[in-house]
């Protein structure tokens, strides 16, 4: 049996051209249309040198095939694959439904690819030069691979819908008259969004974006003259990791298992920083690029369900920007990027689990923020010693604030180190003392000095112990008068020590009378006992329901 020769045939009203023809039947087919040289230069989308008409397709013919193509040869199934063709007109699918498979590569369109309210299975732009992505509100099955594309005018992919993966790798893009160069508000993702090595100058947003999988940006480098943010993705939920770190041997091996056979290219043309060499090189291994923005970076309101990770990137921020972290919420946050000399770093009201963090990754000078911040466990990479997170609080605190130092010490005691969170306590009260009156001041000054504001009660014990020395040379060689003649054998050391203990009455304070400025060595033995005996007892109670 055999199908009619004009079955599937093109209308004679097309007129298409010998290559438009071959692409027909290649689709019919489901087999490859190459249209390259093989010399790179040539073949080059983003190269100046013009393509012949022999490598020219019009954008209206793709579309007739993708919309309401041919049926497929017998025992085939109908695809577009087409390689290194010159697009002319303006490819629209907006509103169609795709069903054939199609993956154009290294084709250079001469107008905007428009794909707006229209339903694909899966589609890849694999290399190709688009002028500009209009994709608000599509819907995939599948796919949507856009992996190493150039696009100067932006990316549009508003309340778009993608059933697994999208795929943005080596996408070069800029915002164009527009100034966003991707607009992804309300961006459904079904698994993981792949967006490493993407170079992109004007305004990434993503408000309000949901990922199924995880969210991947290493080495990417963003930037945004014209706005305060270079990444503004407030209230994005991502159900797994949320990556915005170098890219190195990890990353490569994460993008060439999910990119298509020919894999990435290393370093990727046109970065405005060369990556610094990983030492020792290794041939296998593409070098090290660190995730750069350059502008604000906006994450609030953020759900991450295992980990938001800001591992060795560089965030380059002017005044009055921030990386905003504004009541984020994740079980693991990984903060250690290279240190943010302008510009702030915000965690006000965020929760988290873990935090993973270095010390030379905070911001200093009044450059962190993080008040209402929580978090349950420390785990610094490298030394950070607790004079260090004493002064990540005070960078955090430049008005004095309470919460921050009973986080610290909450968490350091959970944890079992109930000196160490002592130690934050009395920080905290010398903090504090530099906000009260004078009269505050100099009363400060005097507990911290004797007693540590009663974070130390083994200084309390050894004041206590001075004092009763003290008052035991005094009274041996100055014997007060006895009130009776009956009364306890005079000793001097019994006599002070019952003088500074509190409550407890052995009898030798009341058998003697001591008089004129006696008294007043008697009454202030008494005060000190009182008030350094309460102190030693609230620290030992304190330790004691700790433990």
């Amino acid at each position: 049996m055999s199908e009619p020769l004009d079955d599937g045939e093109p209308p004679a009203a097309l007129r298409l051209t010998p290559t438009e023809w071959a692409m027909w039947q290649a689709f019919r087919n489901g087999s490859s249309y190459d249209l390259r040289t093989g010399d790179l230069v040539e073949d080059d989308p983003n190269g100046v040198r013009p393509w012949s008409e022999r490598r020219t397709v019009r954008a209206r013919i793709i579309a007739l095939l993708l919309l309401h193509g041919p049926p497929p040869l017998l025992g085939r199934v109908a695809a577009l694959h087409l390689a290194g063709a010159q697009i002319i007109g303006r490819l629209d699918l907006s509103g169609g439904s795709v069903q054939p498979f199609f993956e154009l590569r290294h084709c250079r369109f001469e107008e905007e690819v428009l794909l707006a309210e229209c339903r694909l299975s899966t589609g890849r732009f694999v290399g190709c030069r688009i002028p500009r992505l209009e994709a608000a509100r599509v819907s995939t099955d599948g796919d949507l691979h856009l992996p190493r594309c150039t696009v100067p005018g932006g990316i549009r992919l508003t309340d778009a819908s993608i059933g697994t993966d999208l795929m943005m790798n080596e996408v070069t893009v800029s915002g164009g008259r527009r100034g966003r160069a991707v607009a992804a508000d309300g961006l459904t993702v079904g698994q993981d969004l792949q967006a490493s090595l993407l170079l992109a100058s004007g305004e990434v947003s993503m408000r309000g974006a949901r990922v199924g999988g995880s969210l991947f940006m290493y080495g990417s480098e963003l930037s945004n003259r014209r706005g305060p943010y270079a990444l503004h993705a407030p209230q994005l939920q991502v159900e797994r990791f949320a990556h915005f770190a170098a890219f190195g041997p990890s990353g490569a091996r994460h993008m060439l298992s999910m990119t298509p056979p020919t894999g990435t290219r290393f370093p990727q043309p046109g970065r405005t920083t060369p990556p610094p060499p990983v030492e020792p090189p290794d041939p296998l291994d593409p070098p090290l690029q660190h995730f750069h923005c350059m502008g604000g970076m906006k994450l609030d309101d953020g759900r991450f369900g295992d980990s938001l990770v800001l591992d060795r990137a560089r965030v380059v921020l002017e005044r009055g920007q921030e990386l905003s972290l504004r009541r984020v919420q994740t079980p693991e946050l990984c903060f250690t990027p290279e240190r943010i000399s302008r510009g702030r770093v915000v965690l006000s009201g965020a929760t988290v689990g873990n935090l993973v963090d270095r010390a030379s990754s905070w911001p200093v000078n009044e450059g962190l923020w993080m008040a209402g911040f929580s978090y349950e466990h420390l785990i610094p990479l490298g030394p950070f010693p607790l004079e260090e997170r004493l002064r990540w609080v005070a960078t955090a605190t430049p008005e004095y604030s309470a919460e921050p130092y009973e986080q610290l010490a909450t968490v350091l005691r959970n944890s079992g180190e109930d000196a160490e969170a002592r130690r934050v306590l009395l920080a905290k009260q010398r903090r504090r003392r530099e906000t009260l009156p004078l009269a505050g001041k100099l009363w400060g000054y005097l507990q911290d000095w004797t007693v540590a504001y009663g974070y130390k009660p083994g200084l309390a014990a050894v004041w206590m112990a001075v004092l009763w020395a003290s008052g035991t040379l005094y009274f041996g060689a100055n014997k007060p008068e006895p009130r009776g003649d009956e009364g306890p054998h005079w000793d001097a050391a019994l006599y002070a020590f019952d003088l500074l203990l509190p409550v407890i009455d052995l009898g030798h304070d009341s058998a003697w009378r001591p008089e004129g400025h006696y008294q007043w060595v008697a009454a202030g033995l008494i005060l000190a006992g009182w008030v350094l005996a309460t102190t030693v007892a609230a620290g030992t109670t304190r330790l004691l329901r700790r433990q």
